[in-house]
Order: structure tokens, then sequence, then C-alpha cells
């Protein structure tokens, strides 16, 4: 007899771009030419000085455990490094290391929300947000990010939360934010600390784009006046070094708070590798002017999709403020086609053409906000960008192949 799994387990939702990824990597297998933007990885390689002091942690034969908090040197660099580009003012004791950014989801959850809190979630918003709220019990409060502010977070949405919803107690906040490549300014996150400073509400910052903010700076709301104390900042070295596959990141804040979450890792993760901590460290320390020559790299690539995006008929799409994402308006589209805006991404990837497809993202991924959006990362040579618009373009014009696929996947039909 098979023992029934949880509630919880049964109705787990997974990121969506990983399922994607599997079916573009199945066609190109079998010999469909894919250009995949499903995903946000990194096209380049793994900076210089990170990639040698990986390769000299290993045969210095540093593969043993470490303590669970990271190593004490990697918590110094960083805490040196995030008061320095960030003015967070972060010592070693504020700072523990994990397996990248995402892992600190559940931690911040775990750390946090009881069962039926209320956690406020901008939408659209990173997939794997909701999920980590549920496994605590809590119940998420969708409150809809506008393309006529940029896709900033609202502080009146802030406000009508905490005064509005039943034990009102965390909140996501991410920015340079996925999928839409909104960035909340100074004054956002100003407004937002004076909102939640002195309540008993936690804030988790999800800021893994960092480095990835194409006007002015990037700005943390740890910042913030005594934001130490309610914030938990997760980073990650999976964008800004091209380290998606080492597996790094690490989160800041209090030292009782992460005193706690050294423990959840201490019991769940017993501690990320010491070779990985080492090469992140050399990333940190010797490989800034490669990191920001990449930086340039990519958005010369969002300004080179966003431009040949504008001249496809049905398209709305402006340029993002932050990230290597590019989130256009396709309801024009959709609604003309009837098919849904991730359906539509589906029928570029599987239904267009027999030989070629184009991997990326519906915006409802990301939540019914998202609905009628798609997203591209832009994780592909500059000339496959401008083929997967072209590709794009002529798709939408096979009205035939939409019917088709329409047919034989129907939950993707637009329905009044």
């Amino acid at each position: 007899m098979s023992v029934n799994p949880s509630t919880f387990a049964t109705g787990l939702n997974t990121e969506t771009a990983f399922d994607v990824l599997a079916v573009a990597k199945k066609l190109k297998a079998a010999g469909k030419d894919v250009i995949e933007l499903q995903i946000g990885d990194s096209p380049f390689p793994t900076t210089k000085h990170a990639l040698e002091a990986g390769v000299q942690a290993i045969h210095a034969g540093l593969t043993r455990y470490c303590p669970s908090s990271g190593l004490p040197e990697f918590r110094q660099v960083i805490a040196e490094t995030v008061q320095r580009e960030f003015d967070i003012p972060a010592k070693p004791e504020n700072v523990v290391v994990g397996p990248g950014a995402k892992v600190f989801e559940q931690f911040f959850c775990e750390l946090f929300v009881e069962p039926n809190d209320s956690v406020l979630l901008f939408s659209p918003t990173f997939p794997t947000f909701e999920p980590n709220v549920r496994r605590r019990g809590g119940n998420p409060y969708f409150v809809p990010l506008k393309p006529e502010r940029d896709f900033r977070p609202d502080p009146a949405d802030v406000a009508k939360f905490l005064a509005q919803a039943p034990r009102p107690r965390a909140i996501f906040l991410n920015s340079p934010h996925n999928p839409t490549g909104g960035v909340a300014t100074e004054e956002d996150l100003k407004q937002i600390a004076d909102l939640i400073r002195g309540k008993d509400v936690a804030l988790l910052s999800d800021e893994p784009y960092c480095h990835m903010v194409w006007e002015g700076k990037h700005r943390s709301i740890l910042s913030q006046p005594r934001m130490m104390e309610q914030c938990i900042g997760a980073f990650t070295f999976s964008k800004s070094y091209s380290m998606s596959g080492w597996r790094v990141g690490y989160a800041i804040g209090s030292t009782k708070h992460i005193d706690m979450i050294s423990k959840m890792i201490n019991t769940s993760l017993s501690c990320v590798p010491a070779i990985n901590q080492t090469a992140a460290m050399a990333a940190l320390k010797y490989d800034s002017a490669e990191r920001d020559e990449v930086m340039k790299k990519f958005q010369r690539k969002v300004e080179l999709l966003v431009t040949a995006l504008q001249k496809v008929s049905g398209v709305k799409v402006n340029m993002p403020k932050g990230t290597f994402y590019v989130f256009p308006d396709v309801r024009a589209i959709c609604q003309n086609l009837g098919i849904r805006s991730h359906g539509l991404a589906m029928y570029l990837l599987e239904g267009a053409s027999d030989t070629k497809g184009v991997a990326c993202l519906g915006g409802e991924c990301f939540g019914e906000a998202g609905q009628g959006f798609l997203r591209f990362s832009c994780a592909e040579p500059d000339e496959r960008l401008v083929e997967a618009v072209d590709f794009l373009k002529q798709a939408i014009t096979y009205r035939d192949r939409i019917q088709a696929y329409l047919e034989t996947h129907p939950k993707y039909r637009v329905t009044a």
C-alpha cells in the first residue's frame, strides 16, 4: 500500500522555467534548433579568478565539512563588499552562506511565518515565493505591479496590506525584479521602510540582480535605518559572476536572525562546500572589473532584444530598468489568436515549426498579473536574439498551425 503524501507535497508548484528547459533540451536532443530564452542563466563563463581558486581549492584538499554559517574569511569579505557597494552596515556576524539565494526564501518563512499569517507578494512574482509561504501555512496576499509604474512596488499597496490583511506578517520584495525588470527607487524603499519600521513585520529583500541595474546604481532596503533588524537580504553569485552551477549565495540580517538561519542550514544542508565558497570569495576579491564588463554585455543584449521586439506588430515593450529579462506585452496578439500567453510561448517552442523553436515563458507563469506578457531572457548570442524575434514575427502569422496547436493543447485557449 502506498503512503499518501501531504497536501502540501501534492499541491506543490515548481519554477516553470525548469519545466520548459526540460522540454527544450528534449527537442534539441531530437534534432530541433531551439533558441533558449526561457531560463535565467548566464551565457558567459564563470569569472577568471573564481575558476582558478576553485581548481586550487580542489588540489588543496578543501573537501571536508566547514562551518554551517560559512567560512569566516568569506563572511568577512562579503560584509566588506556589501558595505562598500550597497551601503549595507554589515559585519561578518550579519552574514550566512547558502547554496544560492533561493534557499533563503524557505529559511525566511521558517524564521518568521506562522500558519494563517498573511504574506505580501508583488505579482508577477517569482514562482517559488508562494510555495515557500504555503510550506509554512501562510496565506499569500497578492498585489499587482503596474506597467505604468515601470513595475515598481507601490508603498501605498504596502500600507493597504498592513491595514487590511489578516495577520500581516511578512513581505517579499524583489528588486531588480524578475520577471519584469522593474527596479524600486530609493524613495520607494524609504517609504516601505518607514511603513514597517518598528512593526512586527519582516521583509525578505531578494536581490540576485544587484549588479544588473541599467540606470543609476542598485539600492537595497537593508541600507535604510534600522532595517537590518527586520529584513533578510538574499544575494547570489549566479548572475553577477556566472556561477549558477556552483550554488553559492548569502543572506544578510541581524546577528540574532542570522544565527537562527545558520541552525537551519546546519539541520538541513550541513554547509556549502568549501571549494565553492573559496571560488566565490575570489570572485568578490578580484573579479569586479570582469563582472562589470559582463554586465555591460548583458545591457547591450537587453537593448538589442527590446529594439527588435518594438518592431513587431502587436507587441508593446519598454526598456527594463534592470535584470537581463525583457517582458513584452503581447495581449493584442493573444486576443487576436485566442491563445493564452504561456500557450503562445509553448507554441513558439513546440508548434510553430517542425525544425525550429524559441523557448520563452508566458507571463502567467509568474501569476495572473503576468497574463498577456512573455518573458525572454537574454542568455543567447546576439544574433540568436534577433533570430528569435524574427521567428516570433513569422510564427504569429501561421494561423493554421496555431489552431492545430490549440486543438491538441486546449488548456491554452482563451476562455471568456
